[in-house]
């Protein structure tokens, strides 16, 4: 078998500290230099431990002050129904505390991967929309939604959050312009946090995140929306309904 790389050896005794108590919640860790001395490795390989225990909520980095023991928060359930209402963005539902921001720009030249999802040439334009979830001040979930500019263009829901449909979700603005949303697709995915998304989410680059694929289409097939939903692991699980029929 191959020998355990050496940042893992590491983070597995940092991990059996802090589960002994040798260090509790909120506590600061000793210095880069030191375990690595106790430990008997370089400092990039302590680095490298510390690093992957942030990303899975083990630890938290502190600039400028050092790398702490994280404190016990309790994950979220974000929960996806078949029988919940429309909300912005048609993200996870967060509850009743949850607040958010949005972003929609009009005719806007979409990815070769998102026209690949839409079924569209790289040619057309999109409306896209960009959302930003928050409960009790922490950031929880980001989408980024992608609409043909050809199917709604010049009517009331062209924006997903303004005209009288604001916030209805898919499903019920497409029926305001004739299109009947027969059913979602979702690939779910676990990923690592990029720069802007850590940014966006509060949380160090490379945290684990679960990333969601989802894509709507009409009662014809064709695609009508497609969007990139992010969760970081640390802030919580999610969670679908699936209905049973009787």
């Amino acid at each position: 078998m191959r020998e355990q790389p050496p940042y893992l050896r590491i983070a597995d005794v940092l991990r059996q500290r802090i589960a002994d108590q040798e260090w509790t919640p909120g506590a600061r860790l000793p210095s880069r230099a030191q375990i690595a001395q106790e430990c008997g490795v370089g400092e990039n390989v302590v680095r490298r431990a510390q690093e992957l225990l942030i990303s899975q909520g083990v630890l938290e980095g502190r600039a400028g002050s050092g790398t702490y023991v994280a404190k016990p928060r309790e994950r979220a359930r974000l929960l996806r129904s078949a029988w919940r209402d429309g909300q912005p963005g048609d993200g996870f539902g967060l509850g009743p505390r949850a607040t958010w921001e949005s972003q929609s720009e009009a005719k806007v030249p979409v990815p070769a991967h998102i026209a690949a999802r839409l079924g569209i040439d790289v040619a057309e334009l999109c409306v896209r929309t960009a959302y930003e979830f928050m409960i009790d001040g922490r950031p929880a979930q980001l989408i980024t939604s992608w609409e043909p500019y050809s199917l709604t263009g010049g009517t009331i829901v062209v924006l997903p959050e303004g005209g009288p449909l604001a916030g209805k979700g898919v499903p019920a603005r497409m029926a305001e312009i004739g299109i009947t949303v027969s059913h979602a697709e979702e690939a779910v995915e676990a990923g690592q946090a990029t720069a802007e998304e850590a940014n966006l989410l509060g949380v160090q680059r490379g945290s684990l995140v679960t990333r969601v694929r989802r894509t709507y289409y009409g009662d014809d097939g064709r695609p009508v929306e497609t969007a990139d939903i992010v969760v970081p692991v640390s802030f919580g699980e999610i969670v679908y309904e699936v209905p049973v029929s009787r």
